[in-house]
Formats: structure tokens, C-alpha cells, sequence
């Protein structure tokens, strides 16, 4: 009796816990996007301190330098203009036709004849012979069509997590919104050629190279709008149905 009453307790907790992990609507961070910081600034020696010196090491600032990103850490806004269309459509058709037929050989001047059992009982079917007829008929139809659309607009800003020893500008980022009971992900991570820099420190996402475009969500919505393990079962090429 104790053993089923401490099966129904962690059962129970069992459910809880699964229900409150499913209401858990806090955002999760992708360390693949997470935002690269600068290094810090070298504390300004003592002695140069002292001698009065206006220039200081790390806090040198340039006259003739815009404000595009360039360094590690620094911020770079990417303009998201993603849109596809694709359509793809297949029709194939398969027919076939064989048909073969055997005369009765003739053995040693002689055509070979022999009686078989027939279907009623106490007779028999004579004359039968090795002439033989095969005659076979295949068929098979396939048409397949595939359409694809889709859009995404909208800004997200990064940080430059490495230059490249071409000066090229590695960069990723992930921005997370918590709506209404769901989280959505916009990630981003690809190579950006500094030239491609607006003046407004902004940069189409068609201009990124190797990009990495994720846009997912998480939560109820998330969980309403996917299909259960056995739908997808069925659905994939490992069922045998």
C-alpha cells in the first residue's frame, strides 16, 4: 500500500513538474549568438599619470573616424529584407508491356504430351505439353508539386564578435521577446565587409555572407502550432504505412 501511495505522490510531482516547465515562458539564451564584449581599457600607468602627459594609452580619440562598427564588441544593426519563392513540380509516368510464349519443343522427332490431374475427382486431363504463355503488365504515375514563400523584415543589431585578417567583420546576434505566453527568437550570425556599412552604422541582411538566419518560438503557441512524436512518426519516411 505504501509502495502505490509513493507511485501516485511521484507521478504527481511528475506531472507538475511538467506542466510548470511548459508555462516557463522565460527566454533562453543561444550561446552560438551570444553578444561578444570589447576588451577592456588598459588602466593608465602611474608614472605617465604623473607626468601630466595629455595622451593616454586606450583613451585616444580620433578626429577623422566615423562612427561605423569596426571593433570587437562594437554595435552593428542589420535590416532584415529575407524573401523566397521557389516552386519546384515533378510529374513522371512508367509504363511497361512483356509478353512471352514457348512452343511445345520437340524432343527426338517427338512432341512431348502428358496427363495432369484434373480439378474433378477420378479424371484426368489429356494431351497437356510444355507450351508455355507469360505475359506481364506494369504501370506506375508520380506527380509531386512543391511551393515556397516566405518573408522577413525588420532590424536587429549585433556585435562583432571577431575581424577577420582580411577586415571583415565576423558578427552575430539573438534578440528575444517575450508575447503573451510565448517567446519569440530572432538570430542572426554571418560575415559583414565593412564597405557594405551605411552611414547609419546599418547593414542590409542580404549583404551578409554565410549568413545564419534563425526565426523560432517557443510556448504555448509554439507548442499548439507542432505536430505530437506520433503524427510525426506517421508523417516521416520511417513508417511503414
Amino acid at each position: 500500500m505504501k509502495r502505490h501511495t509513493l507511485f501516485i505522490e511521484l507521478a504527481a510531482l511528475g506531472v507538475v513538474a511538467l506542466v510548470t516547465s511548459g508555462c516557463n515562458t522565460t527566454p533562453r539564451r543561444d550561446p552560438e549568438f551570444a553578444a561578444s564584449y570589447p576588451a577592456a581599457h588598459e588602466s593608465p600607468r602611474p608614472a605617465q599619470a604623473a607626468s601630466g602627459a595629455i595622451y593616454q594609452v586606450g583613451y585616444d580619440l580620433a578626429f577623422f573616424e566615423d562612427a561605423k562598427a569596426r571593433r570587437i564588441g562594437d554595435l552593428l544593426t542589420i535590416r532584415l529584407s529575407e524573401r523566397t519563392n521557389a516552386q519546384k513540380s515533378a510529374d513522371t509516368s512508367i509504363a511497361k508491356n512483356s509478353a512471352s510464349n514457348v512452343e511445345n519443343p520437340t524432343i527426338l522427332g517427338a512432341t512431348p504430351q502428358f496427363s495432369l490431374p484434373s480439378v474433378l475427382p477420378l479424371s484426368t486431363t489429356d494431351n497437356n505439353t510444355l507450351e508455355t504463355n507469360l505475359a506481364a503488365t506494369h504501370d506506375f504515375e508520380g506527380e509531386s508539386d512543391s511551393k515556397l514563400s516566405n518573408s522577413l523584415t525588420g532590424d536587429i543589431t549585433v556585435t562583432i564578435a571577431d575581424v577577420l585578417p582580411n577586415g571583415y567583420l565576423l558578427v552575430r546576434g539573438e534578440k528575444r521577446l517575450n508575447l503573451n505566453q510565448g517567446n519569440e527568437y530572432v538570430k542572426i550570425a554571418g560575415i559583414v565587409r565593412p564597405i557594405d556599412i551605411a552611414s547609419d552604422n546599418s547593414v542590409p541582411s542580404t549583404r551578409v555572407a554565410d549568413a545564419t538566419i534563425i526565426y523560432n518560438g517557443d510556448g504555448v503557441t509554439a507548442d499548439a502550432n507542432r505536430a505530437g512524436w506520433l503524427t510525426r512518426f506517421f508523417a516521416s519516411a520511417a513508417s511503414p504505412f
